[in-house]
């Protein structure tokens, strides 16, 4: 016999009280920018685009590699889409797509050399591929503009329904635009990690040699995961240079991926929820509370204390307390009423 919740009906009421959540989460997202300000709108559509953003970072740490170029590779995505469009007159949705397939492209080519390193290795091999990237953009100004950057970079095109005119220059707009993408984008990841591909991704993460002895490839399964999580940061780059309208090297400078690694690292990577969760909550602290106290200057000082606390307090990450908070959920549910 089954245990009470197993077998099939267990499984269709855990889906039911997913479809649920998704249901009253997709709810909110809709109806938040209607509560917000301008500015806080603006930052909503940021916080779509960085979703992304670390959930396809998360995607390469699968297999256990740590890089120091994934903002880098989000800026090729950005800089490819701009001069297809700028340069070459190609539709925006066409050069966000081919934006995102450059940046795969070029991490498909970093792989040769990266992935003949492992761990610490791989970590700064990385960051010296991403320097090198950046300095090829602040030295050549054409087609890259320099140390300045591209600037009048073409905006998403608006969209006439009926009468109805979507113009993508409002934040609202973008934002739902960006939820759509993003969401395509996350519900390809899930699916990608829970086929036997994610779970060999998973296996060359634990025991890559025992992998190896099994006939798995592992050298080509980094590539691919490098690959697959590069396009959608390209994606993210894509999304961000159509909406700010221009892309310079600082933009994705080492310190813009020590954010990334610390929304990771304070939110968690067992689960694809647990980067979300990290960019969520400390971008609320960041982008809402600090500036509402006038501290947004101290950005970095909050978030090293997070990560130091995170790490001592924390070690898996917010993900860690969300089974806690079920079980604490269903328990006061269960005690009987007064």
């Amino acid at each position: 016999m089954h245990a009470p919740g197993n077998g099939p009906a267990g499984e269709a009421s855990s889906r039911l009280r997913v479809v649920a959540w998704l249901v009253l989460v997709y709810a909110g997202l809709i109806a938040l920018p209607y509560v917000l300000s301008y500015s806080q709108k603006e930052i909503l559509v940021f916080l779509a685009i960085n979703v992304l953003l670390v959930a396809s970072y998360r995607l390469l740490t699968l297999t256990g590699e740590w890089s120091l170029a994934h903002v880098v590779i989000m800026g090729v995505g950005g800089y490819g889409s701009a001069l297809l469009s700028k340069r070459l007159g190609i539709p925006v949705p066409v050069s966000m797509l081919l934006g995102a397939t450059i940046a795969a492209a070029v991490a498909w080519g970093l792989s040769f050399p990266l992935f003949r390193m492992k761990g610490f290795y791989f970590l700064i091999g990385s960051f010296a591929a991403g320097e090198i990237i950046r300095l090829l953009w602040k030295r050549f100004r054409d087609p890259f503009g320099g140390p300045k950057g591209l600037k009048r970079i073409e905006e998403f095109p608006s969209i006439d329904l009926g009468g109805l005119n979507i113009d993508f220059f409002e934040p609202v707009n973008y934002y739902y635009l960006c939820l759509i993408i993003v969401s395509v984008s996350l519900w390809i990841m899930y699916r990608l990690e829970r086929s036997p591909l994610g779970l060999t991704f998973h296996a060359i993460h634990w025991q890559d040699k025992l992998a190896e002895s099994v006939g798995v490839n592992a050298w080509r399964y980094r590539t691919l995961a490098f690959v697959v999580a590069s396009f959608f940061a390209g994606l993210a780059g894509a999304l961000y240079a159509h909406y700010v309208g221009t892309v310079s090297p600082n933009h994705f400078d080492v310190g813009e991926m020590v954010f990334v690694l610390t929304w990771a690292i304070v939110g968690g990577t067992a689960t694809i929820y647990g980067p979300i969760l990290g960019v969520v909550v400390l971008t609320v602290i960041n982008d809402v509370a600090l500036r509402a106290l006038g501290f947004d200057q101290l950005r970095p000082l909050f978030y090293g204390l997070i990560l130091i606390a995170s790490v001592l307090f924390l070690p898996n990450g917010l993900e860690s307390l969300v089974p806690k908070l079920r079980n604490r959920f269903r328990r006061n549910a269960k005690k009987p009423a007064d």
